[in-house]
């Protein structure tokens, strides 16, 4: 299975946006799937993650603000983003699993391409 996220773009804070991640097969295997980010000179982090089954989880940083689903039959997981700020500014990744300790080790087998996202002020 092969990973595609798109949906960046330029926006305005206050915007929004959703990135979507399509996969080149079924997603209903994959136990995790999360979206990173990283900003310019800053490592890698996780944003937020959603299982089979299970709650979807968020960074602290964007909780009420992003929220994370997936879409089986359309094998995608997206991630619609609101309320946007500067700091929100990064390269975004998708990524997954098939291992549910992924999430306890964020360690995941499977990446998208980065799509860019740029918040302005």
């Amino acid at each position: 299975v092969q990973l595609q996220a798109s949906g960046g773009g330029l926006v305005q804070a206050g915007g929004s946006l959703r990135l979507s991640c399509a996969a080149s097969g079924s997603i209903s295997s994959l136990a995790i799937m999360a979206w990173f980010r990283q900003a310019p000179g800053k490592q890698r982090e996780r944003v937020a993650t959603i299982a089979t089954a299970g709650a979807p989880n968020y960074q602290d940083s964007v909780k009420g603000r992003f929220t994370i689903f997936r879409d089986n039959a359309k094998n995608t997981v997206y991630l619609q983003m609101s309320s946007l700020k500067p700091e929100d500014t990064a390269v975004y990744f998708c990524a997954a699993d098939s291992r549910p300790m992924s999430y306890l080790t964020n360690t995941y087998t499977l990446w998208g391409q980065g799509t860019l996202v740029t918040v302005s002020s």
